[in-house]
């Protein structure tokens, strides 16, 4: 009677995953799955005054080892880029000028999001709205889960790494969906694997 129940349990659950995967064939999926990291007193941002987004500090001794909050941030592809099309998007040079949003959108959207991660500094410049999914790896340009204010202004570690990544999936070592997963992972792990 038990091995039968297992075995019902077992057929039960193949035929819910064919019925899935048959159903959203052809669908896009947009949101990548992020790092699951819970906050806790040693790693959200100190500097905060409440908010309902907390970032991350992933390592104390760097002062640029932040992810956001995967709740408010979890990162968004954009699904006109796609690994068949990469040539005449984000491998083509130029491109990203063609899809990054203005900066007027950017800036009234890095003020609300300030407030949202309850940042105590309020001095816009500190911090670089950051598509968490680069643009140049097909992360959506527009999209308010995929856009954060990173503490810090720009130049910086996560750069380097969205630019390794870019070159990764041009190249052909890498394909776009794993490039997408890998930065939205954990992109300092990458950083610290570069360096």
């Amino acid at each position: 009677m038990r091995k039968s129940k297992q075995l019902f349990s077992l057929i039960t659950l193949l035929i819910v995953v064919a019925w899935f995967l048959s159903t959203n064939q052809g669908t896009k999926q947009t949101l990548i799955t992020p790092l699951t990291v819970t906050p806790t007193a040693g790693n959200v941002l100190s500097e905060t005054t409440g908010g309902t987004c907390h970032a991350i500090h992933v390592n104390e001794s760097d002062p640029q080892a932040y992810l956001p909050d995967p709740n408010c941030t979890p990162g968004v592809i954009d699904p006109a880029v796609i690994q068949e099309n990469l040539e005449t998007t984000i491998c083509k040079s130029g491109y990203t000028q063609t899809v990054r949003p203005s900066v007027t959108y950017t800036n009234d959207l890095k003020k609300q999001q300030m407030k949202d991660y309850g940042y105590s500094d309020t001095n816009m410049s500190d911090f670089e709205e950051d598509h968490f999914i680069s643009l140049e790896l097909g992360g959506s340009p527009t999209d308010a889960k995929n856009l954060w204010p990173e503490p810090h202004p720009s130049t910086n570690e996560k750069d380097l790494v969205e630019n390794y990544l870019h070159k990764e999936v041009c190249d052909g070592n890498m394909t776009l969906v794993q490039v997408q997963q890998a930065i939205a992972k954990n992109w300092y792990d990458i950083y610290k694997q570069i360096q």
